[in-house]
């Protein structure tokens, strides 16, 4: 081994994790705090809409109201699709309902066929990837949209505008996959969960998307990456599979089975056969994930309203015992194992009583990350130096061929 791996190995983590891999003015991760361009994640969520937060981390400042509605008209603009994304779109229907693709492939996909009709696709100039990370930004959602009416068996909403001009950036992604224009509370619930999606600091796609900006690739090439990043269980994937926990704990206990030991004994089983429970822990954070009560509290607040409302059921049950049911499996997850929901375990109940499909949850996480994704990208850019780490060879020794 030469000197420079003999000094590298012995600060090998696996995983990279605990390592520094370089400098962002992005965003800060703290134990006590999350961060975005100086404003603190509680105060963004209570205080901003996702619109001034995606203004915020692609052009680096609280936008002024003329700022403001001069990019909302921007993406507005741009939220309409190529004919060539949307012929795509037309044609995945048998794919999805056959399991050879799932919606992350399919908003992959799109994100690299926009990359051939994108005229700013090979500039990688500060101004361009502003421009591009604009459309990207805008487009993501209508290629979403345009995805579940496919599944549905429905025509196209919005084909020609991308939905509707008057509706807000959230508002409207509900109502392209729907038809349907959302109560005031859902919109500002999706609003809020994009806020807190948009950016993580160096997460595995954030850091995949990076990764490949290093190699001064473009813009849908790196975003195209991190989208199969984020796709994992262990990463973005997690939101659909701690809903499909929930639904299987339902499943197994009843209704009349949450509130009882039914769900602790559920609980063990999962604990003594190592299961892997997704939705909780956090490589970062020790002490709870600062989103995930974010989420909590609005979606269950928004579940009462609906069931106060007509008392519809969602998987069988009515939306309030959804949120009951995860207040259960949280408890006893730091009860027993003092460990923290993250972000997605609340998101998976939430979207659920927003009767958003599960393979959806993370197609619309990339609605709210390509924000951060492009601002990554663009720092990046700005100032680079090729990311090629080292690594400690563990084969055979030398020998003769």
């Amino acid at each position: 081994m030469s000197d420079v791996k003999a000094a590298a190995a012995a600060a090998l983590a696996k995983g990279l994790e605990g390592v520094i891999g370089g400098q962002t003015a992005v965003c800060s991760i703290e134990q006590d705090k999350l961060i975005y361009r100086g404003y603190e994640i509680h105060d963004l969520a209570e205080h901003a809409t996702f619109e001034q937060v995606a203004f915020l981390l692609l052009e680096g400042h609280k936008p002024t109201d003329a700022e403001l509605a001069r990019f909302k008209a921007e993406l507005i603009a741009e939220r309409a699709l190529h004919p060539i994304v949307t012929t795509y779109l037309e044609s995945v229907g048998g794919w999805i309902a056959s399991g050879r693709a799932v919606p992350m492939d399919v908003v992959r996909t799109s994100i690299s066929l926009l990359g051939h009709t994108d005229p700013d696709a090979q500039d990688n100039s500060a101004a361009a990837n502003l421009r591009k990370a604009k459309r990207l930004t805008a487009k993501i959602p209508t290629i979403i949209g345009h995805m579940q009416n496919v599944i549905d068996g429905k025509g196209i909403v919005g084909r020609e505008l991308g939905g509707d001009p008057t509706l807000s950036h959230a508002a409207n992604l509900l109502y392209m996959m729907t038809g349907r224009k959302p109560s005031a509370d859902e919109a500002h619930v999706l609003d809020v969960s994009l806020i807190l999606y948009a950016e993580h600091e160096f997460n595995a796609s954030t850091f995949t998307t990076r990764v490949i900006a290093g190699t001064l690739s473009d813009m849908h090439g790196a975003v195209t990456g991190g989208v199969a990043a984020l796709k994992g269980p262990l990463h973005g994937g997690a939101n659909e599979m701690a809903m499909e926990m929930l639904k299987e704990i339902f499943r197994d206990v009843g209704e009349a089975g949450i509130g009882t030991s039914q769900v602790d004994d559920w609980m063990q089983k999962a604990f003594d056969t190592k299961r892997k429970l997704m939705g909780f822990g956090h490589r970062v954070y020790k002490n709870g994930d600062h989103r995930a009560g974010i989420l909590f509290n609005l979606g269950k607040s928004m579940a009462a309203k609906i069931d106060a409302a007509s008392q519809p059921t969602f998987g069988g049950l009515r939306a309030p015992k959804w949120f009951d049911l995860g207040a259960q499996v949280q408890q006893i997850m730091l009860t027993k194992k003092n460990i923290h929901p993250n972000v997605d375990f609340p998101c998976g109940m939430t979207y659920f009583t927003m009767r958003i499909p599960v393979p959806q949850y993370t197609p619309i996480f990339v609605a709210a990350r390509i924000t951060g994704w492009a601002a990554h990208i663009s720092e990046q850019h700005a100032d680079n130096r090729l990311i090629r780490p080292l690594s400690i060879y563990t084969g055979a020794a030398e020998r003769k061929w």
